[in-house]
């Protein structure tokens, strides 16, 4: 059984990130829960945790351009079938977080606020999470002002300010309205 959840739907920039995760039940992880719950340095424990003692992990991703071809949803299932496809072994079933299941390779079972409920999905959850934080922050060094490491590209006050200053960059989502008006 695998473990699937995203990270990344509400920011202005950067890409969806997704993870699933495969736990072993015999190397059981303390402390499993949604990563939003977590502090920082709990999570980053955990994550090394997790892909120390999983049977498997994996990353799947919707760069910023698909994100505004297809929309932030189709993106986000698109990002969540790509970390399945990438596990080894395949999983013989999914619990995605959320209403939506993607396509999987395997029989899958949406659960609204499954990253607080179900251990495979907390760590999963956990994976992308940490996965995208660190992303984010080094996207800041190569796009300084917008302050990418402190707000990870949601539409906080700050970030929406550095739009208006420095214009949109490469890594910012133009189908999402508040960059799209800066656009337009």
């Amino acid at each position: 059984m695998c473990g699937i959840d995203e990270v990344g739907r509400g920011p202005l920039a950067g890409p969806v990130v997704a993870a699933a995760v495969i736990l072993d039940p015999a190397r059981p992880i303390v402390g499993l829960a949604d990563s939003k719950r977590l502090s920082e340095r709990r999570r980053d424990a955990l994550f090394d945790e997790i892909r120390a003692k999983a049977l498997a992990w994996s990353l799947g991703r919707a760069e910023v351009a698909e994100i505004d071809a297809l929309n932030i949803l189709q993106a986000s299932l698109l990002a969540m079938q790509r970390a399945v496809l990438g596990l080894q072994p395949v999983p013989r079933a999914a619990l995605v977080d959320g209403n939506r299941l993607p396509k999987l390779p395997c029989p899958g079972r949406a659960i609204v606020g499954g990253d607080a409920s179900e251990p495979c999905i907390s760590a999963a959850s956990i994976i992308a999470k940490v996965a995208r934080d660190r992303e984010m922050v080094a996207l800041d060094k190569q796009y300084p002002g917008y302050g990418l490491a402190r707000h990870k590209g949601y539409p906080t006050k700050v970030h929406l300010e550095a739009l208006r200053a420095l214009g949109v960059s490469v890594i910012h989502r133009r189908s999402f309205a508040p960059v799209r008006r800066l656009i337009e």
